[in-house]
């Protein structure tokens, strides 16, 4: 099993499964060890904001604030660069632990040895 993970969500309210099994996957991760950072771009930008995720909601899922917590707590969630710009989201609009990188993070983390990438 790969010591790290990294996921990538590109989906949000727009494909709430997708988005859903995204940070499912990396909250499990997490809570088994697994060092985890999660990457926002496209829809699921929008979670990188106080209280955004309180309006998700998918039939016999995780509330998606509940997930967030725990990757927070032990793992890493970073908002892309230019999906940032794109919705005129900064680093003091963010919640707290959030950070904003751009690919050339994401590409440094994707490579690293024991790392597994996942997009969803």
């Amino acid at each position: 099993m790969a010591k790290k993970l990294v996921i990538k969500v590109t989906a949000g309210a727009d494909a709430p499964e997708r988005c859903s099994q995204a940070f499912t996957v990396a909250a499990v991760a997490v809570a088994s060890g697994v060092d985890v950072s999660l990457w926002l771009t496209g829809e699921s930008s929008w979670f990188a904001l106080p209280g955004r995720a309180a309006g998700f909601e998918l039939p016999h899922a995780a509330p998606l604030p509940d997930l967030i917590d725990s990757i927070l707590a032990a793992g890493r969630i970073t908002l892309c660069t230019q999906c940032a710009a794109r919705r005129e989201i900064t680093e003091k609009d963010v919640i707290e632990g959030v950070r904003i990188a751009g690919s050339q993070v994401f590409v440094q983390e994707s490579l690293a040895d024991d790392t597994q990438a996942l997009v969803y």
